[in-house]
């Protein structure tokens, strides 16, 4: 990890105080997107794979069974493929 990886880390939220998302009731997915794009405007040095890594984490319920399925079946994939992910899956209320 590189000097700046590990300063940006230090100046991170805690992923426990980041929103959840679960797919039960009324659920807004897009606060979790705005939230992680607010984390790249506030610590641009932020690695991509450390949000990535954390998703299970902000996920619950069946939004953790999809994120933990989508990782078996395509791998280490960046925050745009997974914010697109999102979006189409859970815009539309399926």
């Amino acid at each position: 990890m590189s000097y700046s990886e590990e300063e940006a880390l230090k100046q991170l939220p805690e992923v426990s105080s980041w929103p959840k998302f679960s797919v039960t009731g009324e659920y807004d997915h897009m606060e979790l997107i705005d939230y992680i794009d607010g984390l790249f405007i506030d610590v641009p040095s932020i690695p991509d794979y450390w949000i990535t890594s954390k998703l299970n984490t902000a996920f619950k319920g069946h939004a953790s069974i999809w994120c933990t399925e989508m990782r078996k079946f395509h791998g280490r994939r960046n925050c745009p493929w997974w914010k697109i992910q999102i979006i189409q899956k859970y815009s539309n209320g399926t």
